[in-house]
Order: C-alpha cells, then sequence, then structure tokens
C-alpha cells in the first residue's frame, strides 16, 4: 500500500467484502413503522441482500421519489388557467410553485434528522400519508392563498424521499456500484418532469387544473401503499458503547434525604429529557447546514444548486415561452414540450452512473490504492473525471442554444433538441454530485443529501419566482446566456477540487471525527 494513503479517512472506501448470509429478522421485530407487514424481509446486513432484492427496493424508493418533481412538473401547462380561475396574477400564481420549491428545500433538513433516528421506513409511510393529504386539500382550493399554503406543505411532506431515498441507497449499495444505483434511483426524481406535465396538460385541458391536484393525491396514495407492504427498514444502526453500571458506594444518608434527593433528580431528569427532545425536534435538524464549512460539501453543493437552478428557470420558460407568441400552443403541446429534457436525464442516468463507477474503479488502480486486504481504496472526488466536464460543458452551452432559438421564435424542433443536451449534461452532475455527498460523510448519508436538497431547491425556488418577469424584460436569449455563462465559470469548481480535493477530506474527516 502506498505510504502517503496510510490512516485512509472515512471518507475512502475500500472495495466491499463478501459478505454472510443476511440474517432475517423475526416479523414482530422489525423496525419502523408497522414494520411487521413488510412482504420482503428486513435482514440485520442490508447490503447482503441479493442483488434483485436490492434492485427491487432501489425501484420502490425511485418511484416514490418521482412524487415531488412531478408536483411541480405537473402544475406547469395550467398555470395560466389557475390565474384565470382564482382571479390573480401571473406572478402570484408562480408562487404556487417556487413556495413549492421552498419547502421541498427545508422540510428534507428534517425528514433526514428524524431517519438516522427513527428509521427510513417510518419517515416514508408519515410523508406520504401528509402527501395525499395535502394534495386533496390543494385540489379543493378555493382561492390562490389557500392554493399556495397547501402547495408548499404538500411540497415539504413530499420532499422526504429526496433526502431518505439517497441514504436508503446507501444502505444497500458498497461504493463502486453506488453511482450505478444513483442514476437509477434519480431516473425518479428526473423522470416525474417526462411524464407529469403530459399527464398535467391533458388533464387541465379535459377537466381542469384541479384533476392534476386529484391525480397527485392518487399517485401518493399508490405509492403510500407499495411502501407500506413492500419497504423494510435499512438503516444499520451503531451501537452505541454501553455505560457502566452504577455502583453503590456512597455512604448511607437519612431515609429523608434520600426521598428528597430522588424527587429532585427525577424533576432534573425529566426538564432535561423534554429540552432534550425539543432540541432534537427543532435545532439538530438545522445543524447539518453546518456541514457547509467543509470546503469539498460547499463546493459541491453550490455547483448542484446552480445546475438545479438552472433546470427550474428552463422548465417555467417552456410554459412562459411556447404558451404565448408566436407559438401560442395548448397545454397539452406545452406538456409535450417537457420531453426532451427528461430524454436526456433517461440516457445520463442509464450510462452515466455506471461510467461513473467505472472512473473510480480506474482511478483508484492508476494511484494503485489498495487497502492491507488488497481491495482497491476508493475516494469520492475520483468521480469528478472526463464525465462531470462532460456534464459541465453540455449544460450550459445547451442553455444558451435554448434561450436564443426560442427567443427569436425559431420552429420548436431546434430549442428542443438544445433540451435533449441539458438533460444529459445536468444529469451527469445530479447523479455525481449526489453519490460523492453519500461518500463525504457515510454515517450521516441522507443528512448530505438533505443539505443538497435545501441549498438547490432555495436556487429553484428564486428562479421558478423571476424568470417569468425576466423573460418579459430582456427575453430568453440573454436570461440564458447570463445563466449559461454563469454555469460555465461554476465548473472551476471541478479544478479546485481535484488541487485541493483530497486534502480537504482528510482534515474533514479529522473534524468529523473529533
Amino acid at each position: 500500500m502506498d505510504e502517503k494513503d496510510v490512516g485512509i479517512p472515512n471518507h475512502s472506501l475500500s472495495q466491499d467484502p463478501e459478505y454472510d448470509p443476511p440474517i432475517v429478522i423475526p416479523r414482530l421485530k422489525r423496525r419502523g413503522l408497522f414494520g411487521q407487514f413488510t412482504l420482503l424481509a428486513e435482514v440485520d446486513n442490508p447490503k447482503a441482500y441479493s442483488r434483485k432484492k436490492k434492485w427491487f427496493i432501489t425501484f420502490i424508493v425511485a418511484v416514490a421519489a418521482i412524487t415531488a418533481p412531478m408536483g411541480s412538473s405537473i402544475f406547469f401547462p395550467s398555470l395560466s388557467q389557475v390565474s384565470k380561475d382564482l382571479d390573480t396574477t401571473t406572478t402570484i400564481t408562480n408562487l404556487s410553485i417556487s413556495l413549492y420549491m421552498l419547502s421541498m428545500s427545508i422540510f428534507p433538513l428534517w425528514w433526514s434528522s428524524f431517519s438516522e433516528r427513527l428509521g427510513r421506513r417510518t419517515i416514508y409511510l408519515v410523508s406520504f400519508c401528509l402527501v395525499t393529504i395535502f394534495n386533496i386539500l390543494s385540489a379543493i382550493s378555493d382561492s390562490i392563498a389557500m392554493l399556495i399554503v397547501m402547495r408548499m406543505l404538500s411540497g415539504g411532506a413530499s420532499a422526504s424521499v429526496q433526502a431518505v431515498g439517497a441514504g436508503t441507497i446507501a444502505d444497500l449499495w458498497d461504493p463502486h456500484e453506488r453511482g450505478r444505483a444513483m442514476g437509477i434511483f434519480y431516473l425518479g426524481p428526473l423522470c416525474g418532469p417526462l411524464f407529469a406535465p403530459i399527464v398535467g396538460g391533458a388533464l387541465a385541458q379535459e377537466w381542469g387544473w384541479r384533476s392534476t391536484l386529484w391525480f397527485s393525491a392518487i399517485y401518493g396514495g399508490i405509492a403510500l401503499v407499495f411502501i407500506f407492504l413492500a419497504l423494510p427498514e435499512t438503516l444499520v444502526v451503531h451501537k452505541e458503547p454501553t455505560p457502566a453500571p452504577l455502583t453503590n458506594d456512597e455512604p448511607q444518608e437519612p431515609l429523608g434525604q434520600r426521598l428528597s434527593r430522588v424527587s429532585s433528580r427525577q424533576v432534573v431528569s425529566f426538564t432535561a429529557r423534554w429540552l432534550k427532545h425539543l432540541k432534537m425536534v427543532f435545532i439538530d435538524p438545522l445543524k447539518i447546514v453546518l456541514y457547509l464549512r467543509f470546503p469539498p460539501v460547499l463546493l459541491t453543493v453550490y455547483y448542484a444548486s446552480i445546475t438545479f437552478g438552472s433546470l427550474y428557470v428552463l422548465n417555467v420558460s417552456i410554459e412562459h415561452t411556447f404558451g404565448s407568441d408566436p407559438y401560442n400552443y395548448n397545454t397539452l403541446i406545452v406538456g409535450l414540450l417537457y420531453i426532451p429534457n427528461s430524454v436526456g436525464y433517461i440516457v445520463a442516468s442509464l450510462f452515466g452512473g455506471r461510467w461513473m463507477d467505472n472512473i473510480m474503479q480506474r482511478e483508484a488502480r492508476k494511484a494503485e490504492r489498495y487497502d492491507e486486504h488488497g481491495k482497491l481504496i476508493y475516494r469520492p472526488e475520483d468521480r469528478m473525471r472526463e464525465n462531470a466536464w462532460l456534464g459541465a460543458t453540455l449544460y450550459p452551452a445547451a442553455l444558451i442554444w435554448y434561450g436564443w432559438t426560442a427567443d427569436k421564435g425559431v420552429y420548436w424542433l431546434a430549442p428542443m433538441i438544445a433540451n435533449v443536451f441539458f438533460g444529459v449534461g445536468s444529469m451527469l452532475i445530479f447523479s455525481m454530485v449526489t453519490t460523492m455527498l453519500t461518500e463525504f460523510m457515510p454515517k450521516k448519508s441522507s443528512s448530505g443529501v438533505a443539505l443538497n436538497n435545501f441549498m438547490r431547491n432555495i436556487f429553484s425556488c428564486v428562479g421558478s419566482f423571476v424568470t417569468a418577469p425576466i423573460i418579459d424584460a430582456i427575453g430568453n436569449g440573454w436570461l440564458f446566456t447570463i445563466l449559461g455563462l454563469a454555469a460555465f465559470a461554476s465548473s472551476s469548481v471541478l479544478i479546485i477540487m481535484k488541487v485541493f480535493g483530497p486534502r480537504w477530506r482528510k482534515s474533514m474527516d479529522a473534524a468529523l471525527r473529533n
């Protein structure tokens, strides 16, 4: 083993060992809410599941992960209907999208924190019950204020899967195959924009905008049934050392003094216990933000946020541009125009994840990083190679291409081809960033992804709110030129991480250990 790799930190992950056959947990001892009803048994080590079972769980989580992005995308084609029906402006109506995205950024901080304590399954079940309820309330809203509030709550509830789902993937898969698994998982949240606008456009044209929300409620209910029956708990519990038993070496006191002391201790213990619970509920989830003090996390999250914000600027632009002059397409056709992005997402997910895993293995072999058992040692920053540069070049160029062709009213096929390339480039970045964050913080994988969601959805919230006014002011061409140049400039993160990443990662590991 290379001298410089002695004392490899947490984040340098060895090749997976050969696992013993998993031990099935007895039905009545299974963890998670209603865990005894799962058809797929919980086991002591989720990584020891067969590959078929791992892919099955990954599929269930990916299907559930469609819910949150679908909730925003299904609504895009009918925004003009909402404005007319509830007698409000386009800008106010867009709040139902932007605040939905804002809640998707904030709520996962709590979902991920609770999932590390209560387990993944409990969070999935509770959040999807809320998703169904809030979507029903959104569908029966009789004012724009009620609609915005219910949409915001449904967005926060549905966002649980984006953070906790990535944690589930990290629970199941070893590092050298995690990139492919994360790519398949991400097909869920990124394919929401493929089907949702088409479904939303068709539903809105036939039955009005409320039907899109009823569809979301039904989908959430179906996902809830799948989770209830088919998703076992996968969180591995790290046992804490048991405190030494108390000894009775103190001198005997009079009975009255002892009773008084016991009573005082009970009051103090009760108060401390409640303060601890309040801290756990309200304060501890916010500590996730402190991970931004580590440069690898800060830079990785920043780059993902720029990319994700660009995606939502593009989504709003499609509805705003192609639903008005010179195109004047109806809601169904506008919904179909979201397909090209998702075609790019699918292509990059199917091939990009495996490519990223191969790159990681290649870099470990090239550096001759082996542990004492001769297994390869992987590092998160190994994922930032030619795959990252391809994504960093493709999606900014595609933004500029889309902006000017849409601005000049060019035949619809030209901007849509640009959107295919945007989908490929942005997906390469999304899957890379999410996988790296689970490896930077292997014992807090959901927290790392929740932090990523927090930052990137703030960018998307702002983007979805300001896009329409900016297009009206300066046009698609200049908006997407500015955005594309900013995105390309942000790719300097790749150079910085290549130069300083290993050193920063080691200091981060030391800080987390202490």
